[in-house]
């Protein structure tokens, strides 16, 4: 009985949240861990605690292992990129609005936390594959109030725009994380989107 009210117990404090000096310490590691793994994805505990500023216990005490900080790292990405989506208010502002903010929004945090970003949301992690699920189908949202309102052509294949915006996004980051102003690329992408590449003596000739 004692065993199991133990066991109770440590459950409970796992689930209290940080407190705001741990939470500091965290996000400085994990900030310090993309960098260093940006850089050199290969790097390991000892250089990412040089970079954040703490002793490499510190960093132990947090995280177990490698795979537990990276475990971390993705996840909080992940959450970043849940947030960025959700303060662009996809579902309440006028979709050319919500569709230049969501990708505003969304290449900021690509472009800060590029390497958790490109690492694969699958069955792996569920919390980020959850999240990467659900921007999926706000994606979608936004597109199809897009079509409604006109912003989008009604005859518009809604799942290949989709695909075509993401890899938009995908290149656009790249550019950013070289050091691109992320306004300006967040309008490229909408622009390409929605205009195109083709001239009228393109159009005009099909």
């Amino acid at each position: 009985m004692a065993e199991q009210k133990h066991t109770v117990e440590q459950k409970q404090q796992t689930k209290r949240p940080l407190r705001a000096d741990s939470e500091r310490t965290v996000r400085t590691i994990l900030e310090a861990a993309e960098q260093v793994l940006a850089a050199n994805p290969a790097a390991s505990m000892e250089q990412i605690a040089r970079a954040a500023g703490v002793a490499r216990t510190t960093v132990h005490r947090r995280f177990a292992t490698r795979e537990a900080l990276l475990d971390e790292l993705t996840g909080w990405a992940a959450r970043q990129f849940a947030e960025a989506v959700d303060t662009a208010r996809p579902d309440a502002a006028p979709p050319l609005v919500a569709l230049y903010q969501v990708t505003a929004n969304v290449l900021r945090v690509k472009t800060d936390w590029s390497f958790a970003m490109n690492r694969t949301a699958d069955d792996t992690h569920p919390e980020a594959a959850r999240i990467h699920a659900e921007v999926r189908s706000t994606c979608a949202r936004v597109f199809r109030r897009a079509q409604e309102a006109g912003v989008l052509r009604p005859d518009i294949d809604l799942d290949w725009t989709r695909r075509v915006y993401y890899a938009l996004i995908h290149e656009a980051a790249k550019e950013g994380a070289g050091g691109g102003d992320t306004d300006v690329l967040a309008t490229r992408v909408v622009d390409t989107l929605l205009r195109g590449t083709g001239g009228p003596a393109g159009l005009a000739g099909a």
